[in-house]
């Protein structure tokens, strides 16, 4: 079975791309999804968050607070540093469980959709590596569209991401997802084609 990981910038439009590999049928393993999921009340990763930082990042239900938590991490480099060694490793376990999963399933290939691949040096972890791109220019756009941002936050969180030209050096496939909807999901049929001849 081939592991396929799948990035982008945000707002690149990694999520219309995942849904439309699942809609042909490929098992999708989302990290932002595994990364919420190891942090459950109760999971070994909210109770080492809870003994570092306090329950001052929990919510009134006993939830992790991600926006208390993010505030505290933005300012604090050795806090953030904590919190990638402690989660990471937890996250990964988990997505090794998750294609174990889908191998015993006999699907033909896995889409692991990863934000922060190249950020996290996984590309040794993938027989092949997706990137979706569009020109930066669009992505502020959207960026901002889509989170109300202005103009400099919006720039502030695509600068503290790889460059698009890191990305794309490390990929095998590209999906342009700069034209209409139509235009991406044909492309990804046509990934899909192609890696069902792969051995």
């Amino acid at each position: 079975m081939l592991v396929i990981g799948l990035t982008g910038g945000i707002a690149s439009g990694k999520s219309l791309v995942s849904d439309a590999f699942a809609e042909l049928g490929a098992p999708v393993i989302d990290a932002d999804l595994l990364a919420r999921e190891v942090v459950q009340p109760g999971s070994e990763g909210l109770n080492a968050l809870i003994s570092y930082f306090t329950t001052a990042i929990l919510t009134a239900k006993g939830e992790l607070d991600r926006a208390a938590l993010r505030r505290i991490v933005f300012a604090n480099p050795p806090d953030r540093a904590f919190l990638d060694k402690t989660l990471h490793p937890l996250i990964r376990k988990l997505s090794e469980q998750r294609i174990a999963e889908a191998r015993q399933l006999d699907h033909p290939y896995v889409i692991y959709a990863v934000p922060l691949l190249v950020e996290t040096d996984q590309q040794e972890r993938f027989d092949r590596i997706v990137v979706v791109d569009v020109p930066e220019h669009v992505q502020l756009a959207r960026l901002m569209e889509r989170d109300q941002a202005v103009a400099s936050e919006a720039r502030a969180i695509l600068d503290a991401q790889t460059s698009r030209q890191a990305r794309l050096a490390v990929a095998d496939d590209v999906i342009d997802n700069s034209g209409t909807v139509d235009q991406t999901k044909r492309r990804v049929r046509e990934l899909h084609a192609h890696y069902l001849t792969m051995p």
